[in-house]
C-alpha cells in the first residue's frame, strides 16, 4: 500500500516538500492536542512530516516572541509525537543541527548520538527541547528525526543561504555543514522507504566555506563582489560546525560532497 503523506508547515521547507512529494498539506494552526488529533484522523495519513518551526528573520527574532517560538519549535513536535503514537502513524520531524558547540581544532564531525550542548541561543534551546523529547519515542516507535543545517537551494527564497549571502556586504570564512535541499529530499525519500527511525544528520558531506559558494556565483555574475570578515567581528551569538554523514551513508544513501553541488546549484538558481 502506498504511503499517504501529511505535510505540516507553511514555510520554506514545508512548501518544498509538498511540491516534491505531494500528499496532503496541513496549514492550520496547531494549538491543542484534541483539535489537532481530530483533524489528522479525518485525513488518516500513514506518515506525518513535520516541518513546522519558527525562526523569524533570523534566530535572534526568537527572543522577541518566546511564546510563538516555544509553541512552534518545542510543543507542536511533542503534540504530533503523541498523536502519531496513539494513532499508529509514522512521524518524520525536521530538526536542526544548530544545537552544538564545535571546536575546529579538536572535534571530529558531530555524530547523531551526541546530546545538544549549544544552549546560548533560545532558538537552539527550543529545538533541542523537542528533539530530546522525540528521541525517547524513537526507541520503541516509528519516529524519524532529520537534522538539517543552513539550507542551500537551486531556487530563490529568502531562507536560502545563497539568497542571504548575496544580500550581505560581508561574509565569514569558516567551514560549515550545509543541507542542499534537492539532496535532502532524496535522502528523506530513501529513509522513509527503508523505514528508518532515530536521528539522522541530513547534510552534505564536508564543510562549505561561504566564499567558495560566492566565488561560483561570481563566475556567473562577474559584477558581484563581497568582503570576508572574521566571524568574531560580527559580535553575534552563532554556532559553526560540521556534522557527520556516516550514519546516513551507512543506510545506503549516497551523500554528495557539498562542493560537488555548487555549480549545479548556482546554475539552477540563476535559471529559476
Amino acid at each position: 500500500m502506498k504511503d499517504k503523506l501529511l505535510i505540516l508547515g507553511r514555510g520554506y521547507i514545508g512548501g518544498r516538500l509538498h511540491e516534491e512529494l505531494g500528499g496532503e498539506f496541513f496549514q492550520e494552526r496547531i494549538s491543542s492536542f484534541k483539535e489537532t488529533e481530530e483533524r489528522i484522523k479525518k485525513i488518516s495519513p500513514s506518515i506525518i512530516i513535520n516541518s513546522i518551526g519558527y525562526i523569524g528573520r533570523n534566530v535572534d527574532d526568537c527572543e522577541l516572541d518566546i511564546d510563538k517560538t516555544l509553541l512552534s519549535n518545542s510543543f507542536v513536535p511533542v503534540i504530533l509525537g503523541e498523536i502519531a503514537l496513539r494513532n499508529n502513524i509514522r512521524l518524520v520531524h525536521i530538526s536542526t543541527g544548530c544545537t552544538f558547540h564545535y571546536d575546529y581544532g579538536a572535534d571530529k564531525p558531530i555524530t547523531e548520538d551526541k546530546t545538544p550542548d549549544f544552549l546560548d541561543l533560545f532558538y537552539s534551546r527550543s529545538k533541542a527541547y523537542s528533539e530530546e523529547a522525540l528521541k525517547l519515542l524513537c526507541v520503541q516507535y516509528p519516529v524519524l528525526i532529520l537534522r538539517i543545517r543552513v539550507p542551500l537551494d537551486n531556487r530563490k527564497h529568502k531562507k536560502n543561504i545563497l539568497d542571504k549571502l548575496i544580500g550581505y556586504d560581508k561574509v565569514i570564512d569558516l567551514p560549515n555543514s550545509v543541507t542542499y535541499i534537492p539532496d535532502f529530499i532524496l535522502a528523506l525519500k530513501h529513509l522513509i522507504k527503508i523505514k528508518a527511525t532515530g536521528i539522522y544528520n541530513t547534510v552534505n558531506k564536508g564543510g562549505l566555506r561561504y566564499p567558495e559558494l560566492l566565488d561560483v556565483y561570481k563566475k556567473h555574475v562577474p559584477n558581484f563582489s563581497y568582503k570576508i570578515v572574521d566571524y568574531r567581528e560580527l559580535n553575534m551569538v552563532r554556532t559553526n560546525l560540521i556534522l557527520s554523514t556516516r550514519k546516513l551513508e551507512n543506510s545506503g544513501f549516497m551523500v554528495r560532497d557539498i562542493h560537488e553541488v555548487l555549480e549545479e546549484c548556482v546554475e539552477g538558481y540563476l535559471k529559476y
